[in-house]
């Protein structure tokens, strides 16, 4: 849980500091020797187990607020929206470009989130899409507020596709709903077979599994069918699709997914 990262410095939305201040009460100290000690499963010093529950336990009600109201403007919009969660360099942000190029005159907008730099929502918007950035500063995550005030900036046309690219992180985002109708992982072939094991918590809470840069498994000995056998480990439900970016491999089924996610929301 973030309850441990300290989060102290506000979101910015495209340079602009925003109102909302996602702060967390209790200084950014790790003792690393009783890590994942306790029943909050984390360990702080100076603050007790039960105090650290309560406050995971108030953030995460408070995200939910935000993250209902976005749902429900999206839903009124008829819009899908993915959280699109991986670690850093897994390829999010060509697959992103990629998918966008490939869907044509598809209405669409982004979210960008980044702890600094409007790099990613710079290639996004190279591409001729909407895109805002949401630089979190320390945070480790995008929040229900957050995207609430990003969606604000967009202003989104009905029956349009909104893709929030979240912080390069496998731990916290898996937390935050942030009123998306599906978290998509993308795992990159060279991150190794045992990644879902390690990060349970975000695969399982995953609908979708893409992975990833399958044009480089040859060079880098990855076994596939042995990603895909961990992602069901800890997601039985879980869809996986075998994509490359770079070669197109795998786009098309990509695609459909996204428009059949679409379609879904537009039914009435």
């Amino acid at each position: 849980m973030c309850t441990v990262c300290g989060c102290s410095e506000g979101p910015k939305i495209d340079g602009k500091a925003t109102a909302h201040s996602h702060a967390h009460d209790h200084d950014h100290a790790h003792d690393h020797h009783h890590y994942g000690h306790g029943a909050a499963g984390v360990s702080v010093p100076g603050m007790s187990q039960e105090r650290l529950i309560a406050v995971e336990t108030d953030i995460l009600a408070k995200n939910n607020v935000h993250a209902a109201s976005n749902r429900r403007v999206l839903g009124a919009l008829g819009c899908l929206a993915v959280n699109l969660v991986s670690s850093p360099g897994s390829g999010k942000t060509t697959l992103l470009c990629k998918t966008i190029e490939a869907l044509g005159d598809q209405p669409l907008a982004v979210i960008e989130g980044d702890q600094q730099t409007s790099n990613d929502a710079d290639r996004i918007r190279a591409t001729g899409a909407r895109a805002v950035q949401v630089n979190t500063g320390k945070g480790c995550h995008l929040d229900g507020h957050m995207v609430g005030h990003a969606m604000d900036d967009l202003r989104l046309a009905p029956q349009s596709m909104l893709f929030i690219e979240n912080v390069g992180n496998l731990v916290c985002p898996a937390a935050f709903d942030l009123g998306e109708d599906a978290k998509v992982a993308i795992l990159s072939v060279t991150e190794g077979e045992d990644k879902p094991l390690k990060y349970p918590d975000m695969f399982t809470a995953a609908k979708l599994a893409i992975l990833n840069k399958t044009d480089l498994a040859p060079n880098c000995d990855a076994d596939l069918d042995a990603y895909e056998a961990n992602l069901r480990r800890v997601n039985p439900d879980i869809t996986v699709l075998r994509v490359s970016a770079r070669t197109g491999e795998g786009m098309e089924a990509w695609l459909d997914w996204l428009r059949a996610g679409l379609a879904a929301k537009a039914a009435p």
